[in-house]
């Protein structure tokens, strides 16, 4: 499957943030990183006030790994790169997203696909249509 993914960091060594997390991506079984977009930076959205800005890339992968599975892998990523969970929409060290997987919709309680908010954010559609 061809799943897009959003990357985000607005925490210590922000680059440093996204460069392991695409790495760890790419160790996933069965996944491997097909493309990378640049980085670009963007205004936090929401959550406390004088956050740091983010830095924000989107990843192209393939991947044998159920959506729900992926979902897990990636907050195993992010657990292991320093986040911790704090106030909603509130600074952190990685932020990884599905935002597209495959031509799938699905919809429950842990998981929406397509990303609800993508086509609101053009932190998110910028880096993702470089990698499309």
């Amino acid at each position: 499957m061809v799943v897009y993914l959003g990357v985000g960091s607005n925490l210590g060594n922000r680059r440093g943030n996204i460069k392991q997390a695409v790495k760890k991506i790419g160790l996933l079984k069965n996944t491997k990183v097909l493309k990378s977009s640049k980085l670009i930076s963007s205004n936090p959205l929401g959550g406390p006030a004088n956050q740091p800005e983010f830095l924000n890339a989107a990843v192209k992968i393939n991947t044998t790994l159920p959506a729900k599975t992926l979902l897990k892998e990636l907050k195993i990523i992010e657990k292991a790169l320093g986040r911790t969970k704090t106030v909603r929409n509130g600074p952190r060290i990685i932020d990884l997203d599905i935002l597209l997987y495959a031509d799938k919709i699905i919809k429950n309680k842990s998981l929406t696909i397509p990303h609800p908010a993508m086509f609101m954010r053009d932190f998110v559609l910028r880096p993702l249509s470089e990698v499309i």
